[in-house]
């Protein structure tokens, strides 16, 4: 058996989950996710949980076990309480404002960026004095945030020389020694 397939999922107070075909609906207070499945597998809520199971060990089938547990579990998470990303500009005069829900980025180009996010993700940014500015987003669905975060931090990668660029807060730069001098 799969390890992460067979794990049930808890279903929080407030979450309502509902089977309609090969379509599983989850909705809570953050909001509500829905998710195409394969038929083949089947769900059922016993007592508070969730539980996935499959018809064969085929290997089709033992890989989208694990896969719907983990996507249903995200959705359950995300409609309870929700995902949260910080994402930091390091460089001179790099900056962030967001005005509803488009985003402009100033990164050292001639021209700023303006990203326009999708109505599912809610931004916040905060700058303050002697304080890499920071970018806060916040979501239900945890791979429509990733998706978010990705194209953002695709705009300026952080270089391993001096290690400006977009990363995620407490995320580790791996540094790079710059040119050295010659001993003679």
């Amino acid at each position: 058996m799969s390890r992460i397939g067979k794990a049930p999922i808890e279903i929080p107070a407030g979450v309502s989950v509902k089977v309609d075909g090969d379509v599983i609906t989850v909705k809570g207070p953050k909001g509500t996710l829905s998710q195409k499945f394969n038929p083949e597998l089947t769900i059922t809520e016993e007592d508070g949980h969730l539980h996935i199971a499959r018809p064969s060990d085929d290997r089709e089938h033992r890989a989208q076990h694990g896969l719907y547990r983990a996507l249903i579990h995200n959705m359950v998470v995300g409609v309870s309480t929700g995902y949260r990303k910080e994402m930091e500009l390091v460089g001179v005069g790099y900056r962030a404002n967001a005005t509803g829900q488009v985003l402009e980025l100033s990164l050292g180009f001639s021209h700023a960026i303006y990203i326009k996010l999708p109505p599912e993700v809610k931004v916040e940014t905060k700058s303050e004095r002697n304080k890499n500015p920071l970018i806060i987003l916040e979501s239900d669905d945890k791979q429509l945030l990733g998706q978010v975060c990705a194209k953002i931090r695709s705009l300026r990668k952080p270089e391993p020389y001096k290690g400006k660029g977009i990363k995620f807060v407490g995320e580790v730069i791996r540094r790079k020694s710059g040119k050295s001098a010659s001993a003679k």
